[in-house]
């Protein structure tokens, strides 16, 4: 088990003990076509045809270390896909063959997850799982077939509380081969939401440098080293403990948002932020990728518009609404549609200092090109699983297996811990399935944070909020469980591999709350090593 990220940890030491700062994220805007030039430095790309007559389109992306301003004045020391952030828009058709080439240029090793994309298991990115780590110097070809439409992102996976807190992201966009007539559009926006912290200097440099409040970084501690860092944690925690009750003046998310001061859109803030220009009368498609740890409310003020996509899967029959606030946890994704009427704000309603200064001006033209300014005030948020008018999912009569899951969080060993069923990674029970079973897992927060639980290779339909079943069908790879929630979940076991399973607030995962499933007929020709995963 390891535990936050070392600027994590750091950063909320200083906190605590100076009552410092803040709040931040980020986010990432695309326009009609990808953002970056494929000829940008650090990027090439090429397109061919493979062996069976499909277009096969190839990347090199160059992780390394690069300079990036985020706000005005304020530049940080990120890691980088090419040298920017957000990474360059891999953005490829329906049926397409897609090959991408890592090269290492950083000082650490590290890899590449293709977020919430059904790739074969040895292609998922997770060292210890599906691949040893990329070492710096070296390269690795990731290779699948674009079968699935929709939005979509890849990270790195490799320390990930930290090398994606530093900038290691990018969106991966899977145009349809056939755009169904409510969702044809005549421009197309993504938005990457992230947030930063400039607390790096000084104090909180020299405590991250010790580990951070005292957490060391060798066996047992909650170190840098790997996802499970903590080859000597309990199988359980030893008398568990609400983490919150271990600092009673403040809870895990107050910190949280106290240590990221800077919001950005597209890895910029404030009046880096650039507007969308559209025309009177055009339909617009926003795609939010929250590559970020905190959940953010983002309010398109006064502009009526449909919810058309969940994590890449379409909605059915989506009505159009106003004035509702749509609350994106760490790793989902929310594909939006409007017409442009007037100009407008798009603003965040997480009620922190770092929200008001985030705002993605939209200016339609003849409307004098200003725009409305953001009010900041609370709107209801839209609830998903009541949104949608299809008829839902039944709960199938029998299930193949059925499993239960509480999500907390303890001290374990004096040290900030999360968990699931009172278990950490490596130790925690593997959900076991075989090739086409049918598995309900039910998730049950009994803590005091957000927990955006990430599936790897597999889509999932929610079946119940709370006891209630869903209205329409819901099709997810990351589901935000806010405290007190309860969610059934049910996915077809169809994708054969070793999958973990994990909150993607990656603090969260760090410090233990992550599990795999397990498939009993499948012979991974990798040899996976639990203890290793994320390392």
């Amino acid at each position: 088990m390891k535990g936050f990220g070392r600027r994590g940890w750091a950063i909320l030491t200083v906190i605590v003990l100076l009552v410092g700062a803040g709040i931040g994220w980020a986010a990432y805007h695309r326009g009609a076509g990808p953002v970056r030039s494929a000829q940008d430095p650090g990027v090439s790309m090429s397109v061919s045809t493979d062996d069976q007559g499909r277009p096969l389109k190839t990347w090199t992306i160059v992780a390394k270390p690069a300079r990036w301003e985020i706000a005005p004045g304020v530049d940080v020391q990120a890691l980088t896909y090419g040298g920017t952030v957000p990474g360059t828009t891999i953005e490829v058709r329906q049926g397409d063959h897609v090959r991408v080439k890592l090269v290492n240029q950083l000082s650490v090793p590290t890899s590449i997850h293709w977020h919430g994309y059904p790739v074969p298991a040895s292609m998922d990115g997770v060292p210890g799982i599906t691949q040893d780590p990329v070492q710096p110097g070296q390269s690795f070809v990731y290779d699948f077939i674009a079968t699935v439409p929709g939005t979509y992102w890849y990270h790195s996976h490799m320390d990930s509380a930290n090398q994606v807190d530093e900038g290691l992201y990018g969106p991966l966009i899977v145009l349809p081969k056939t755009i169904p007539p409510d969702q044809k559009t005549d421009r197309d926006y993504t938005l990457v939401l992230d947030e930063w912290s400039t607390m790096m200097g000084g104090a909180a440099q020299g405590m991250m440098d010790q580990g951070g409040m005292g957490m060391g970084h060798g066996p047992g501690g909650m170190g840098h080293e790997g996802m499970s860092g903590g080859r000597d944690a309990p199988t359980a925690p030893q008398g568990p403990v609400s983490a919150d009750q271990g600092d009673p003046g403040m809870s895990h998310d107050q910190m949280m948002k106290m240590m990221y001061n800077i919001y950005t859109v597209n890895g910029r803030s404030g009046s880096m932020i650039a507007p969308m220009d559209v025309k009177p009368g055009e339909t617009v498609r926003l795609r939010f990728i929250n590559a970020g740890y905190l959940t953010h409310l983002v309010h398109l003020q006064g502009q009526p518009f449909r919810v058309v996509a969940t994590d890449g899967r379409a909605t059915s029959l989506s009505p159009e609404v106003t004035d509702r606030a749509l609350a994106i946890g760490a790793g989902e994704r929310y594909d939006v549609i409007f017409t442009a009427t007037h100009s407008f704000a798009i603003d965040l309603h997480d009620g922190t200092p770092a929200a008001p200064r985030t705002v993605i001006p939209v200016r339609v033209a003849g409307d004098g090109n200003t725009v409305a300014a953001p009010d900041h005030e609370s709107v209801p948020t839209l609830n998903m699983t009541t949104y949608e008018n299809g008829a839902g999912v039944k709960d199938a009569t029998t299930w193949d297996a059925s499993y239960t899951w509480h999500l907390n969080s303890a001290i374990v060993n004096g040290q900030l811990a999360y968990t699931i069923n009172g278990k950490v990674w490596p130790y925690t029970d593997p959900i076991a399935v075989k090739t086409g079973d049918r598995v309900k897992v039910t998730l049950i927060n009994d803590g005091q944070s957000d927990h955006p639980m990430h599936l790897h290779g597999h889509v999932f339909r929610v079946l119940t909020r709370n006891g209630v079943p869903v209205q329409g069908d819901v099709e997810k790879d990351t589901l935000l469980v806010r405290p007190g929630e309860t969610y059934e979940i049910g996915f077809v076991a169809d994708n054969p591999g070793v999958w973990v399973f994990h909150c993607h607030d990656l603090h969260h995962a760090a410090a233990g709350m992550m599990s795999d499933v397990e498939y009993q007929d499948y012979h991974s020709p990798y040899p996976v090593d639990k203890a290793r995963a994320g390392e």
